[in-house]
């Protein structure tokens, strides 16, 4: 997740933020007054009551078995936990389940996995009250936003163990093939299905695919839960943020109410016919009806799913959280959590690995205050402005002051000028440059702080803002594993347009963004060093 606040040694030490407007007017007290909000949410975090006193997640190991003590210690199912009905908003104007239905559907989308769950918690809670079936169904289309076979077998292979858990909890999981606007109706009437719940994406292709099938589907209920985000989306601002500063306080005013463990999902008690009639998904036949890049293949430091996000967490716990404060911005420390491809796809809660770490802050206080800054404040600020920007991915999404300074710089001549082509294969005269690139292709993760750099310099080498904000999402969508994520595109928009961002002192072809450069890379980190681990391709 891109590190904003932290990145400012890297601006030339001559520099001097410039006023723009009243938002970005910036004060050595206004800074003091941040430092203190972002103190103050940390310590609620670490120090927020659960709904347990069995919090302890490093007694039992390994972690992902202390992880199932906590939350069995909580309750028995969701029935006995006093589920937050906030997380919950209609998509239709049905409020009656029909009497005759014969099963409870959570169409997983966005949140691909069973436990730490609020949609699928909802959707047990909601059938369990029924005293019906609980169906999980997930709706697989052969390409989305141009992700490439990497992506899609990350995402399959995590769907593969939704349903090995699924079958565990006698939960029946179907992986419909097509859109789900064409498929879910037939579902719904094979199966006599109740109510649908959902979980919920703020970016436009999945908000267009509820509001399609609730369009449909108007005979029984549709219910969206929010279940990425600690404070649901909707609920923690009815607008689009300006930055950090002004929506921590909104996230740490309603934190008490959200901020808790969870309950399991259980095995769940009802059975009905059609559980002996679903055959096991194919999924190899999955995997061939993808109309996708397959140039672009799988990585082997990644172990897809919900096992392998929480292996991950523990390596982060056991191995990288104590130098996380310091080094998270060198690539060269390997000090990152590494979690976003698991958070992107849902495979583990970001919630949960908040939960974990903030146990921690005795003894990491820095680390885990940067940890929840980011993974908490910077996440859910991602969410807000793609939900609320509809331009999230486009210069229309920028601030005023930022197109305007665009544009002023718009005809600057370049020093050097890429096509994509060049930039795809790491053909430029910059090797720091080269090497991050040749990083995502090969990994599937760029580093987040060489990912803002990245994205500058492909501003600096590009006809046009528009040209580098297409080509900066192209690659980050391509190759990396968190690509086509609210925090991908405003990691882009943050880089190249000024989001969540201050005007700068003016230079060429940048005007008033936030610029960077080769000479503060090296204060910053060995840059020799990372330039040669990833010199070729």
């Amino acid at each position: 997740m891109p590190k904003r606040k932290s990145t400012m040694p890297t601006v030339d030490k001559r520099e001097k933020k410039v006023s723009e407007s009243d938002h970005n007017q910036t004060s050595e007290k206004d800074d003091n007054a941040e430092e203190k909000q972002k103190d103050e949410l940390a310590n609620k975090v670490a120090k927020t009551k659960t709904n347990t006193t069995v919090i302890d997640y490093f007694s039992i190991k390994p972690l992902i078995k202390a992880i199932d003590h906590v939350r069995t210690g909580i309750c028995t199912s969701v029935e006995d936990f006093h589920f937050n009905k906030t997380r919950v908003r209609p998509m239709n104007n049905v409020n009656h389940i029909p009497k005759d239905s014969q099963t409870i559907l959570y169409w997983m989308s966005r949140d691909q996995r069973v436990q730490d769950n609020w949609a699928m918690l909802y959707a047990q809670r909601l059938a369990l009250k029924q005293h019906l079936p609980l169906h999980v169904a997930f709706c697989l289309v052969p390409t989305f936003l141009a992700a490439p076979l990497r992506a899609y077998r990350f995402m399959l292979k995590g769907l593969r163990e939704v349903e090995q858990e699924c079958q565990q909890l006698n939960i029946i999981f179907h992986l419909l093939t097509g859109q789900a606007e064409k498929v879910l109706p037939k579902f719904v009437e094979k199966y006599q299905v109740g109510t649908i719940i959902t979980d919920f994406s703020p970016l436009r292709v999945p908000r267009q695919w509820v509001e399609n099938v609730a369009k449909k589907i108007t005979t029984i209920p549709i219910v969206q839960v929010d279940a990425h985000n600690v404070v649901p989306c909707w609920y923690a601002s009815t607008k689009l943020e300006y930055g950090a500063r002004t929506i921590r306080n909104k996230l740490h005013k309603n934190m008490d109410e959200f901020f808790t463990e969870y309950p399991p999902v259980i095995k769940h008690p009802h059975t009905s016919p059609a559980h002996h009639q679903v055959k096991p998904t194919d999924w190899q036949a999955a995997d061939d009806s993808l109309q996708v890049d397959r140039t672009v293949d799988e990585v082997a430091w990644a172990v897809p799913g919900y096992t392998g996000g929480i292996e991950q967490l523990e390596s982060f716990v056991n191995e990288r959280v104590c130098n996380f404060a310091l080094g998270r911005n060198d690539p060269n420390k390997g000090a990152i959590s590494n979690l976003s491809p698991w958070i992107h796809y849902g495979q583990i809660s970001p919630q949960r690995a908040l939960l974990v770490i903030a146990k921690l802050r005795p003894k990491f206080k820095e680390a885990c205050d940067s940890f929840i800054e980011e993974a908490f404040v910077r996440r859910e600020l991602g969410d807000n402005y793609c939900y609320y920007q509809e331009n999230y991915d486009n210069i229309n999404g920028a601030w005023d002051w930022a197109k305007k300074t665009l544009n002023d710089h718009r005809n600057d001549k370049r020093t050097h000028v890429y096509s994509r082509d060049d930039l795809e294969y790491a053909r430029t005269y910059d090797k720091l440059w080269n090497a991050s690139q040749i990083q995502m292709i090969k990994e599937g993760k760029m580093h987040g702080f060489v990912r803002m750099y990245w994205a500058k310099k492909i501003l600096e080498w590009t006809n046009s803002p528009e040209e580098a904000i297409e080509i900066a999402i192209y690659l980050n969508d391509k190759y990396n594993l968190d690509g086509r994520d609210p925090n991908g595109y405003v990691g882009v928009m943050w880089s190249i347009c000024g989001i969540h961002d201050q005007g700068w002192r003016e230079r060429p072809v940048f005007g008033k963004i936030r610029y960077m450069n080769y000479d503060g890379c090296k204060r910053k980190f060995d840059v020799a060093k990372y330039e040669n681990k990833y010199s070729s391709l």
